[in-house]
């Protein structure tokens, strides 16, 4: 019987191993999230927000929450600022023409 229950235990083990990483899961607020529909690049201070659909706003915030960049109407899918402070780590808000509002923490060289 224990030998029974071992190999199930096993087997369930391995099958949450394998398909698990298959998705995008957010330990903090207990969901599987989408894809993002935009990418951040970055070229040393250089940062380039590259979208699917128009971005309407860009605020980015230092970690000590001083505001650096504040861009409205931007209403295209490319959008590319530089960093003027010495800081490292960084907090940007994107507004999507679509209403849907997106942020995340960025670091830069």
């Amino acid at each position: 019987m224990k030998h029974h229950l071992w190999a199930t235990l096993l087997s369930l083990s391995l099958f949450v191993t394998l398909i698990a990483p298959a998705q995008s899961y957010n330990s903090d607020k207990n969901e599987i999230s989408a894809a993002k529909p935009y990418k951040i690049l970055t070229n040393g201070k250089r940062i380039t927000v590259q979208a699917k659909h128009n971005i309407k706003t860009v605020f980015v915030w230092t970690s000590n929450g001083h505001r650096v960049v504040e861009q409205k109407e931007i209403n295209t899918t490319s959008y590319s600022f530089n960093i003027t402070v010495p800081e490292k780590v960084f907090f940007m808000r994107i507004d999507m023409e679509d209403g849907n509002k997106f942020t995340q923490k960025i670091g830069v060289q």
